[in-house]
């Protein structure tokens, strides 16, 4: 089973970063893994026991997966979990935890976990997967970082609007 946890100093308060990455209409500006994300039944973004699908991007477009939020509490944590089949993943799950450094910045902390079909091959292939997944994983959050220090304005103006959107109704 591969296992590993990184932290990325994100240049935006994790409301912003959160919402950047779980609004699927921010996150098909940024996110270099997925060319289309959305949760089934149409909903912007995730909630608990929501199912969300997403299509691999690049070379990676054949790919595939869906998953299941075990937990969504804006804008501080979200987990979720592979439903179904998704080659070369078993088992995949993944959470995101955000934490305030400052009033403009925010720490990111990414932790995955998961098992590659093939037992008998497994000792082989789990590592090369694990390496394509870190790589990755670091260019995707690079660049959700690079867009959040040229767009976070953006975002924090939308979050405006909509909340006074609901105070409003």
């Amino acid at each position: 089973m591969a296992h590993d946890r990184f932290e990325f100093e994100m240049p935006a308060p994790c409301d912003v970063v959160f919402d950047a990455f779980h609004y699927h209409q921010w996150r098909a500006r940024w996110d270099s893994l997925v060319s289309q994300t959305n949760v089934l039944g149409g909903a912007p973004c995730p909630s608990v026991g929501a199912i969300s699908e997403n299509t691999g991007s690049g070379w990676m477009r054949k790919l595939s997966m869906k998953t299941r939020f075990v937990s969504y509490a804006r804008p501080r944590i979200a987990a979720a979990t592979m439903v179904g089949d998704s080659f070369p993943f078993l088992r995949w799950s993944a959470s995101m935890q955000h934490r305030e450094k400052n009033e403009e910045k925010s720490i990111m902390i990414y932790t995955y976990t998961f098992e590659t079909y093939g037992k008998s091959l497994r000792w082989i292939i789990e590592p090369i997967v694990k390496c394509v997944f870190d790589w990755q994983t670091r260019r995707r959050f690079e660049r959700l970082k690079n867009y959040l220090a040229l767009n976070k304005a953006d975002i924090k103006q939308w979050q405006c609007s909509r909340r006074s959107e609901s105070e409003n109704q």
